[in-house]
């Protein structure tokens, strides 16, 4: 079922890695011209652009955009007892990991009088996208909602889907868990349009722009992420959902192969690679997921995802190969199935999850870290949300006239040398009469 990439034998360059790397582009490509033409017809006709992309997209009509306060109490009241449970133990954990992540304010005290203070602002308002086409994700509403309460923001406005089955309303696991965490603010809208109602407002729905905007979702809500950047701040572009496993000769085939379908069950798009030097661990994996795939229940989707070029099982030498494959890669999700598993060298990746009992599951629920992470590969230069999404480092300066004047004349060389002469007046003139 998975294609196999062997990669033994050879000596690759960094950039004949990337290369090598398994990915849909041309997936993505598309969606990057598709997402950009839908949040520009929201940022031009605002409602009217989001009704008719819910008509086409989701297959709903006349329904309430702005979800009424009572929809979100009906769920609340109706939610399963197990699954109300489960969500208070994740908001817990979440919440818990999410509070660590706030820095405190410091003051650096440069001279007597020379202070620079450094704070953490948070931004004022937060525009949080749950998906909620081929799966329903009231995790997501935890995972961007507890670490944008633990920064402070103080509003928050959610956006999901609305579901033809629910008559046009959000799914009402959704609702309960936006209630559960206060969050009033609610809209029944969906994709790239979505994410560009957050960005440009609809005045008609008393929806105002946000800051930031955050969030996992499919190639075309990441790459309206990207449409929108620069308007408003955006975390990394969560799209289609990646798992890379790396693993010897000691891992487990069912657990390995159960985790590569967890992940293909999300999306036709989605990624699932294992990279290992065993040829016999790939040929078990291999025969592994072909009987427990087609046993699933969502068999065909899974089909898709691990036959498409995004999924391969990739040979190499070593496990210095594999690290570098990875590091190449920058995987969202990185499972490490190895006797001795180094996390420490496998620098790039979106989250690590170390050992067969910490399956990406784990972390997608209830292991107390954040489920909405980088993919494309920007876990090379950018994060997982965190309270540090909603956060703006800035610096106080204060100082006194003695700590001025003790740089004074420093100021007026630099000022001249760089024919800013006004610059050095402007100190001079707190010396003069």
């Amino acid at each position: 079922m998975l294609r196999t990439l062997d990669l033994r034998g050879q000596s690759l360059t960094p950039a004949e890695l990337l290369a090598a790397v398994p990915r849909a582009t041309a997936a993505r490509s598309e969606a990057l011209a598709t997402a950009a033409r839908l949040v520009d017809d929201v940022a031009t006709r605002g409602e009217e652009a989001l009704r008719e992309q819910a008509e086409q997209f989701d297959g709903v009509a006349g329904h309430d955009i702005r979800v009424p306060a009572e929809h979100l109490d009906d769920a609340l009241d109706q939610l399963d007892p197990a699954v109300r449970e489960a969500l208070e133990r994740a908001i817990d954990r979440v919440r818990a990991a999410s509070a660590v992540q706030v820095p405190p304010p410091t003051t650096t005290t440069l001279a007597p009088g020379a202070l620079v203070h450094q704070r953490w602002q948070p931004v004022r308002r937060v525009g949080v996208y749950v998906p909620g086409g081929k799966a329903v994700y009231p995790s997501s509403v935890v995972m961007n909602v507890v670490p944008a309460q633990a920064a402070g923001v103080e509003q928050i406005a959610l956006a999901s889907p609305p579901q033809r089955a629910e008559g046009g309303r959000v799914h009402p696991v959704i609702l309960a868990a936006a209630k559960l965490l206060g969050v009033t603010e609610v809209y029944a809208m969906g994709g790239a349009g979505a994410v560009g109602a957050f960005a440009y407002g609809a005045a008609s729905l008393g929806l105002d722009p946000v800051d930031v905007v955050t969030g996992p979702g499919n190639n075309f809500v990441a790459a309206a992420k990207r449409a929108v950047a620069g308007r408003v701040g955006t975390d990394s572009e969560a799209g289609a959902t990646e798992i890379l496993i790396v693993a010897d000769d000691t891992a487990d085939p069912r657990l390995v192969a159960a985790d590569l379908i967890s992940q293909a069950e999300h999306d036709e798009q989605a990624s699932a690679v294992l990279v290992t030097s065993s040829s016999a661990l790939a040929d078990a994996v291999q025969a592994e997921v072909t009987v427990m795939a087609a046993q699933t229940l969502h068999a065909q989707r899974i089909a898709v995802s691990l036959t498409g070029p995004q999924s391969a099982i990739v040979l190499v030498d070593d496990l210095d190969a594999a690290v570098d494959f990875s590091n190449a890669y920058a995987p969202e999700h990185l499972e490490l199935h190895l006797a001795d598993p180094m996390p420490h060298k496998f620098v790039h990746a979106g989250a690590l999850f170390v050992g067969p009992h910490s399956p990406v599951s784990l972390g997608d629920y209830l292991a107390g870290s954040n489920h909405v992470l980088p993919t494309g590969g920007q876990a090379r230069y950018a994060a997982g949300l965190s309270a540090s999404t909603f956060l703006r480092p800035q610096q106080v300066i204060e100082y006194d006239r003695d700590a001025l004047a003790e740089v004074a004349d420093a100021i007026v060389a630099l000022a001249t040398a760089e024919v800013l002469p006004a610059h050095g007046e402007a100190v001079r003139a707190r010396f003069t009469a």
